[in-house]
């Protein structure tokens, strides 16, 4: 089993690609250019000490009355943003209207209003020194935001998540991630699971729509 790294893990490079270079300030390429190109933005990125700090940069980012859909999220969920987020009535809140829906009859709705919200908020389970963000999912219930729906994405990770490669992060994924959410999903749905689907996101075609939390502490798995 991997294990996880703390806070003298070096995530130097890792940041530093996630930081690049790209243009700032408008909903187009990389650099400035036209969206068409395909240039690769890396997300935008905040760096924060702890999970105090996580919660309310999370927070600083997320307007007032903005339609958010959290994503299931250990360490969303840690920091208490889940909580503040459904429950606050600062935000027009996704996941209590999902649910309170009947998958048996309103599935094909379920789908769409998780698909495309104005922002999805969540973690990853690796980040790679090239700066790729690998999410899995049993379901992809939040795939779909996160890969294109949503107007913003941003995610919260804690430090241990960085890893050298892509194979690294998939071996962190099924040897260490997929044990400990199985034992939760027991815990608290009586089923376990697995990992049916595996999202990368190596950048976006847009500049700032996907933001990134960097906590110097464990978070989540």
């Amino acid at each position: 089993m991997i294990q996880d790294r703390g806070d003298d893990h070096d995530d130097r490079d890792a940041q530093h690609r996630l930081c690049g270079p790209c243009g700032r300030g408008r909903r187009r390429g990389c650099g400035g250019r036209p969206a068409s190109a395909r240039l690769p933005c890396p997300p935008r990125v905040r760096r924060v000490s702890d999970a105090a700090a996580a919660r309310q940069a999370a927070l600083d980012l997320l307007p007032d009355g903005a339609e958010v859909f959290t994503a299931s999220s250990v360490t969303a969920d840690a920091i208490g943003l889940i909580q503040e987020i459904d429950s606050s009535g600062r935000y027009t809140a996704t996941r209590p209207k999902l649910m309170a829906m009947d998958p048996a009859t309103q599935m094909s709705e379920m789908r769409r209003l998780g698909a495309a919200p104005q922002w999805v908020v969540g973690s990853v389970h690796a980040l790679t020194h090239d700066g790729d963000l690998i999410i899995a999912s049993a379901s992809g219930s939040q795939l779909a935001s996160m890969a294109y729906g949503a107007q913003n994405v941003l995610l919260i990770i804690g430090a241990q998540k960085i890893v050298p490669d892509l194979g690294t992060a998939m071996r962190r994924v099924h040897e260490y991630s997929l044990p400990l959410e199985d034992a939760r999903a027991r815990s608290a749905y009586g089923m376990g699971s697995t990992v049916h689907k595996v999202l990368t996101l190596h950048g976006d075609i847009e500049d700032g729509r996907v933001r990134v939390v960097l906590v110097d502490e464990p978070l989540g798995f």
